[in-house]
């Protein structure tokens, strides 16, 4: 992360956006400094201290003034805050205030008269201390650097410790010296620089920051490597801070604004911050003369001993330049407008046809030129007054942009969407043959072939790789020198050799060169030109090899220096940061501002006490990412993967945010990796949060519903017993009432048979009875015939005289009566009289064993409801008996009197 103090607070920058903390009140940050543990220390106007994040990840300023002694409260401009290895310094005007690491107050330092300026370097502290010079702090003590107080009136900007006991000291106003002991020396004899700041950089360079001149680099021996101003590129000359980052970046603080100079990479830039306006197409130089041809003219600087003049435009050659070439001594520029001759800062053109796309010198002369134009071919002929145009070649009048001659004479020309074409020239000069190739000659397409001689030999490069030709077969190959180094899919735009044998590319998707090393093998350098990618040329790519290994690209603005002795760069992989997560909705809810802190250090990443629990209702999410690597926002490129969601990281992509809405309950982790333009990918970032289920989703509803499960379970089981009990009921009844009907049917049945049953006993009772009743009249009848004959025979007895007569009638009427008493027909008569009356006779005696039978014959008698009189015939006794032969029956059967003993016999 980039810290930078102004006016408003402190600027964070991650490599792709910035945040600003502002001091209380509102109050300007002069100074900051972050120690080994992240944590950002500032100092400002009337306030110093610490940044510490929350509990968000946001940073907090945490004053120290409260630490201070209450006399020392009262402060003015606190200028400078300096990370020691044990120490805090806050640095005043008249005081130093120390703090030890655990950010407690351990002492102050006061001033002898009043501090003007303060530095740190090499771990040691020096302040220049107004009258009395240089001093640095040495065991809590501030000790003079010199004996001498050369320095107490002149205002020191930077020191540097160069050995043990040698210092380089830079003054605002009167220059550079050195301290050697107690000998102080101007370092330099420049002393015209109003020097602001000065920067030990990590290989031994020193970067100056002046007022007025911009940024100066020199080597140790004081001799200035390089200079930026606003003639090269820089907005502003005034520079008043230097910094310079883990890559190797050069970050410059103006009164206004920020400059990052990327003084790793090799490459410059030439545009119209340099004074260059335009497109670059082609670059050459001659004669310490550097000549740059863009949409707009030429133009041209002079190199003066190590520096180089300001840009110049070369009169009347305004227009699109597609190339500039020295030709057998002759400076040529081919123009949208025609062929043109540079001579004395001046370009003339050359009477001839417009259209020019280059110049060759013809194979085989010394004076002809051959050039290509829109329609064909051209010849021009170098003469003693200069060149001249000759005439134009027969037989061809294609765009000629791209041509090549090979070693046997013919002259190749590329057609960006015909092909290619293979001239031989007559021996007049005056006209050519032509064949032509395309795909029927082993050509990938007709289209995006190009010719360029490489090796002293032609190569051919199409949409599918490079070829070269085959004489013997007249046909395309491909050239297996570049398999190494190219896929076969490679399309190359433009290829260019330079001095040193080293081959420049510019392809589709790639940019580099193949160095040539001492043994003749070759070397692919090609990711640390990424980033020229988006700046060059979208048409008519072009390399202009200068001088050595240093070439030229044309860019969208301008031209970019590329030197290869100068490539050292080494890119620094940074890690993937997440810089922000928010829960969104109709106003975004802050959950994560990227930056944590666990025992005093303070980390750019999630802690494990950080971890967020979010409503479900509210389980929408955004994150935001970066990768610190500086100036290369553009190139980034991201991959995503939600752990709990997702199975794996998705596809590289260049937004920088992520968000992911309507997530169910559940742990997520979420992952994220960068890709920087030279396809490195940084390690992984992750953030870890946990979605709560809905209120019906909870633990408690989950109880609740295995309660409600439970309960529904047994309300089910009760309903399916109930229902099956009803069914089974329902069977039951249906059984029943099956059974009842067969029942009811079988009743019925059985009624009948019954009732059959009982009609046919009815009909043998009734027969019975009238057996019974038969009998009993018969024996009534019986009896009172037998009676009527005993009265009469007592009657004759009465009246007779005959004793003798009387004697036999006395015999009879005792036979008669014996016959009576001994009549047999009772026992058959009581047979028939239980059958008929339900075993009346044995119950009756059976309940009243004491009965006589007359008894219990006046008992059946009266059962079968005989009156008196007939019961009187039936017994042999008279009415008058029968009715005490009832009197005593109702004694023994214990009758009251209201009782009726004919009643009581029916009933039993």
């Amino acid at each position: 992360m980039l810290f930078v103090a102004n006016n408003y607070g402190i600027l964070e920058h991650d490599g792709t956006s910035w945040r600003r903390y502002a001091l209380p009140n509102g109050a300007k940050t002069r100074h900051v400094q972050v120690d080994h543990n992240g944590l950002v220390y500032v100092s400002g106007q009337g306030d110093f201290g610490v940044f510490i994040p929350d509990d968000l990840g946001q940073l907090i300023f945490t004053s120290f003034k409260n630490k201070l002694p209450e006399v020392d409260r009262d402060l003015g401009e606190v200028w400078k805050v300096y990370v020691g290895n044990s120490e805090i310094y806050f640095c005043t005007s008249n005081t130093l205030f120390v703090f030890d690491k655990t950010q407690q107050f351990i002492g102050k330092i006061e001033s002898e008269s009043a501090f003007e300026s303060f530095h740190y370097n090499n771990s040691l502290l020096f302040v220049n201390e107004l009258g009395n010079g240089l001093k640095k702090l040495q065991n809590g003590r501030l000790i003079p650097l010199s004996a001498e107080k050369f320095f107490g009136n002149k205002l020191v900007t930077t020191i540097f410790q160069t050995t043990q006991d040698k210092y380089l000291v830079f003054t605002r106003d009167e220059g550079i010296f050195t301290i050697n002991g107690d000998l102080i020396s101007p370092w330099t004899s420049e002393n015209s620089l109003t020097i602001n700041t000065a920067l030990m950089l990590r290989n031994g360079h020193i970067a100056i920051g002046t007022q007025l001149n911009g940024l100066m680099i020199v080597d140790s021996f004081g001799e200035t490597i390089l200079k930026f101003d606003k003639n090269n590129g820089l907005n502003n000359n005034s520079i008043v801070s230097l910094f310079e980052d883990l890559s190797g970046n050069l970050w410059m603080g103006h009164n206004n604004g920020l400059t990052m100079v990327q003084l790793s990479l090799p490459f410059r830039k030439i545009n119209q911050y340099s004074g260059l306006t335009g497109t670059g197409y082609s670059a050459y130089l001659n004669n310490d003369k550097l000549y740059y041809g863009t949409n707009n003219g030429v133009y041209f600087q002079e190199q003066n001993k190590e520096s180089w003049s300001p840009i110049s435009m070369i009169p009347n050659s305004t227009g699109q330049v597609y190339q500039i070439k020295s030709v057998h001594n002759e400076l040529l520029v081919a123009h949208n407008d025609g062929a043109y001759a540079i001579k004395n800062n001046k370009a003339e053109r050359i009477e001839g046809p417009s259209g020019i796309w280059n110049f060759q010198s013809l194979r085989g002369s010394s004076t002809l030129i051959l050039v290509g134009s829109y329609t064909g071919l051209h010849l021009y002929e170098k003469t003693p007054t200069g060149v001249k145009y000759l005439r134009e070649i027969n037989g061809f009048n294609e765009s000629s942009r791209i041509i090549e001659q090979d070693d046997r004479g013919y002259i190749w020309v590329a057609h960006g969407y015909k092909g290619l074409y293979r001239l031989e020239l007559d021996s007049r000069k005056e006209n050519v043959t032509v064949e032509y190739f395309g795909p029927e000659s082993g050509l990938p397409t007709s289209i995006l072939n190009n010719v360029w001689k490489i090796n002293n030999r032609l190569v051919f490069t199409t949409q599918a790789g490079i070829f070269k030709f085959n004489e013997l077969t007249s046909k395309f190959e491909r050239d297996e020198f570049f398999y190494p180094y190219f896929d076969g899919g490679f399309l190359a735009h433009f290829l260019v050799e330079d001095q040193m044998g080293n081959i420049h590319f510019i392809g589709e998707s790639e940019i580099g060169v193949l160095e040539r090393k001492v043994d003749g093998s070759f070397k692919k350098i090609y990711k640390v030109f990424n980033q020229l990618l988006p700046l060059l040329n979208d048409d008519l790519q072009n390399i202009s090899s200068i001088q050595g290994n240093q070439i030229l690209f044309g860019a969208n603005e301008g031209f970019i220096t590329f030197n290869l002795n100068e490539n050292n760069y080494q890119a620094s992989n940074f890690p993937t940061l997440i810089r922000a997560v928010y829960l969104t909705g109709p106003s975004d809810s802050l959950l994560f501002h990227g930056s944590s802190i666990t025992e005093n250090n303070l980390h750019h990443h999630q802690s494990a006490s950080q971890v967020p629990r979010i409503a479900y209702n509210k389980a929408n999410i955004r994150f935001e990412s970066s990768n610190p690597i500086p100036n290369n926002e553009k190139e980034l490129r991201f991959q995503y993967w939600l752990e709990g969601l997702e199975d794996s990281y998705g596809d590289w992509v260049d937004k920088s945010e992520k968000a992911y809405t309507n997530l169910r309950e559940g742990k997520y982790t979420f992952h994220v990796k960068s890709r920087n333009l030279y396809g490195e990918v940084s390690p992984a970032a992750s953030y870890t949060f946990r979605i709560l289920p809905p209120w019906y989703r909870s633990g408690l509803a989950y109880f609740i519903y295995f309660i409600l499960l439970v309960v529904g379970i047994y309300l089910i089981y009760r309903l399916i017993e109930k229902r099956y009990q009803q069914k089974a009921q329902r069977l039951k009844t249906a059984s029943r009432k099956v059974i009842e009907e067969k029942d009811s049917e079988l009743k019925i049945t059985q009624a009948e048979i019954e009732k059959l049953k009982t009609e046919k006993l009815k009909q043998e009772i009734s027969l019975k009875d009238k057996e019974l009743a038969t009998a009993t009249m018969h024996l009534i009848t019986k009896n009172g015939f037998i009676d009527h004959m005993r009265n009469n025979l007592n009657s004759i007895t009465k009246k007779s005289k005959n004793q003798e007569v009387k004697n036999e009638i006395q015999k009879v009427i005792k036979n008669i009566e014996k016959n009576i008493a001994e009549d047999q027909d009772w026992e058959q008569f009581e047979i028939h009289f239980d059958q008929v009356h339900g075993d009346f006779m044995s119950r009756f005696k059976k309940e009243y064993s004491s009965l006589s039978p007359q008894e219990i014959k006046l008992s059946a008698y009266l059962r079968m409801n005989l009156s008196t009189k007939e019961i009187a015939y039936l017994m042999n006794i008279s009415i008058r008996g029968v009715e005490i032969a009832r009197y005593r029956l109702r004694k023994k059967l214990n009758l009251e009197r209201s009782e009726n003993l004919q009643e009581y016999i029916l009933k039993f």
